[in-house]
């Protein structure tokens, strides 16, 4: 009986592990740039921008090496982000009985070229949405939910960029 136990335990892990290798699944390294790189430069036209600020922060959580100076040591093995101006739109998707704004859609468009150690240039875009509560009865309170929700848009954002550059680097 214990012998037909230890085989049933070891057909489910084989199994599984087949099931998961065939699905293209794999476990997530902890490197987010590619391995031949060392550096991740930020240009932007501000680098007080707030996304500019929000991508540095990210950096750090992610142990990325890079800022918004070059550094001269490291600049076969940069790759380069060049941020385009941060772009914030709002679309109505209910009103009040009384005709005022009930909710919106908040849509903050990214837009950046990556240039890699090589020098190819690789352009991209993406947004990221939000479903925003508008109450005109309450406008200091929503006012700073609404500041909370965009820092919140561009740590997304910042994370979304840093995700995808090593999957950008191997698909180029």
């Amino acid at each position: 009986m214990r012998h037909f136990t230890m085989i049933r335990q070891l057909l489910t892990v084989l199994i599984t592990t087949l099931a998961l290798a065939s699905c293209g699944f794999h476990l997530r390294s902890d490197k987010a740039l590619p391995s031949n790189t060392d550096y991740l430069l930020v240009q932007a036209s501000s680098q007080s921008a707030l996304l500019v600020r929000a991508l540095e922060k990210r950096m750090t959580v992610y142990r990325i090496d890079g800022g918004s100076s070059a550094d001269p040591a490291k600049q076969a093995s940069t790759i380069t982000i060049q941020l385009e101006p941060e772009q914030l739109n709002r679309r109505l998707l209910s009103v009040f009985a009384t005709g005022q704004v009930a909710e919106y859609e908040l849509i903050y468009g990214v837009r950046y070229t990556v240039v890699f150690p090589d020098g190819e240039a690789l352009k991209t875009s993406f947004e990221v949405l939000r479903e925003y509560q508008d109450d005109p009865d309450q406008v200091l309170a929503k006012s700073r939910e609404l500041n909370l929700v965009l820092s919140e848009m561009r740590l997304e954002a910042a994370d979304r960029i840093i995700r995808l550059l090593s999957s950008q680097y191997a698909g180029k």
